[in-house]
């Protein structure tokens, strides 16, 4: 029986006005399980209507009354786990038990955190700065907030963009990939027992959709996270009326080994930093740089691991991802992998798993140079490409030599010269002898084309409102 999802809007559950729909496939099978709607101008106007309409009165809440409809909200996901752990799996192809641990349990962490962050809405203390005045400094919600989410973590990415928004006092109008809306329209019906009408709002549709939203005029703010080419249009769309846009656009992540780090471990942990997810990942440790004295044996134990690491089916316990997302995902990662150079020299993998289903084998290149087009641009796979390099200064050149700035990491026992990476490194994150570990407290945002404004932390709630000067006369 195939499933139908619907818009949420106001507070009701409807089909586009027009009637039109998107097919959903499952992409462990390659199969349409389900429909959404394709939605239109009519249906961006009506929910910008209704969330324009209950900004006033959400705005005006107590950072309290905020709160607590937060962690009601965290309360309601954790009561519907099983649900929304089915949904993302059916939506994605990700293995259940993942889902659960390591995307379904921080979302739910972090609606908290942002429900605490409600309540510290603070600006600096009121002072006289001219004789006879005295000034305040407030900090108020924006408004509407279009938001694009993307298809590769559905259900934390919706939550990294309306609980902040939320938090600050804004409404929402939410759009899901149009390959992944299952667990985002559930969290519309787990939203809608909780908030009043027209604050939190879900759309679904493609990209004429979220294009429609961005170009509205009533958000005061757009934000998206996605592909580097839609964050363009975005911000080229959000300037004709002057939004606010907070954009977070992919990565190209380089973990750099150095001759002395415990190159166990570091094989260990990039192998689940460049395939979770089946590195459909904008931090996923994608290029490893290692130093030329270590990079034979590193490159020897790398292949072997990744030869051992397992995709399937999402109820399969003893998988580290699943699929690839959608066909086109996986004729792009196939499509790298065939425009190889001569030089390059495939490892492990480098090829589809199965006939049924997008799922790609765990990959990793050697042999590989600068300026290649696999080292350059974002594969958004299970691909790891390895370069060598001779010296810390040539290291620093290869990891910033690329046009993304996300995150990266440093593999080294030396803590000067950890330091000296981290300070060197042209990224909005710096990992030591780890790689992709999050928490809710810690800013996640890039620089150059990685996008620009923060997720997570007090300063990805601050991107969510406005500062504003009041003096009075004593």
């Amino acid at each position: 029986m195939s499933t139908t999802f619907r818009n949420y809007i106001d507070g009701v559950f409807a089909d586009a006005s027009d009637g039109r729909t998107l097919d959903v496939v499952d992409p462990s099978t390659g199969e349409v399980y389900a429909t959404s709607p394709l939605s239109g101008q009519a249906d961006v106007d009506a929910a910008m209507a209704a969330a324009a309409a209950a900004f006033p009165a959400w705005r005006d809440t107590t950072p309290s009354a905020r709160q607590l409809a937060l962690l009601k909200i965290a309360d309601a996901m954790e009561e519907r786990a099983d649900e929304l752990v089915a949904a993302e799996s059916r939506d994605t192809g990700k293995p259940l038990h993942l889902t659960r641990s390591e995307e379904l349990a921080p979302a739910i962490d972090q609606v908290r955190f942002f429900a605490g962050a409600a309540r510290l809405l603070e600006g600096r203390s009121a002072g006289e700065y001219m004789d006879g005045m005295t000034s305040i400094i407030r900090r108020e919600p924006v408004g509407v907030c279009a938001q694009v989410a993307p298809w590769n973590y559905p259900l934390l990415m919706a939550v990294w963009k309306f609980a902040p928004a939320l938090a600050a006092g804004n409404a929402v109008v939410l759009k899901p990939s149009d390959t992944t809306p299952a667990s985002t329209v559930l969290i519309a019906e787990i939203i809608g027992q909780i908030l009043p009408k027209g604050v939190f709002n879900v759309i679904c549709g493609d990209r004429d959709t979220g294009r429609a939203m961005v170009e509205h005029p009533t958000p005061a703010m757009a934000s998206i996270t996605g592909s580097v080419r839609a964050g363009i249009q975005v911000a080229e769309s959000a300037a004709k009326d002057v939004k606010r846009v907070h954009l977070e656009l992919g990565g190209k992540a380089p973990a750099v080994i150095f001759e002395d780090a415990d190159l166990e471990k570091a094989v260990e942990d990039l192998v689940v930093g460049g395939f979770f997810n089946a590195g459909q990942d904008c931090t996923a440790a994608t290029r490893v740089l290692v130093h030329e004295s270590v990079h034979d044996e590193f490159v020897t134990a790398l292949a072997k691991a990744a030869a051992d690491t397992k995709t399937g089916q999402p109820d399969d316990e003893d998988v580290l991802y699943g699929p690839l997302n959608n066909a086109n995902q996986l004729k792009q990662v196939s499509g790298f992998i065939d425009r190889l150079p001569d030089h390059a020299k495939i490892e492990a993998g480098g090829h589809r798993v199965g006939e049924k289903g997008y799922f790609y084998a765990p990959t990793v290149v050697s042999g590989l140079q600068q300026d290649d087009e696999i080292v350059q641009n974002e594969v958004f796979g299970p691909v790891m490409t390895v370069q060598s390099f001779s010296d810390e200064a040539q290291a620093v050149a290869y990891a910033n030599g690329v046009d993304y700035a996300l995150a990266s990491s440093v593999w080294t026992k030396d803590h000067a010269r950890a330091m000296r990476m981290s300070k060197n490194l042209d990224f909005g994150c710096v990992w030591i002898n780890t790689h992709m570990a999050l928490v809710a407290e810690m800013p996640h945002g890039g620089f150059k084309k990685s996008g620009y404004g923060k997720d997570l932390s007090a300063y990805g709630f601050e991107d969510y409102t406005r500062i504003k000067h009041v003096m009075t006369s004593l």
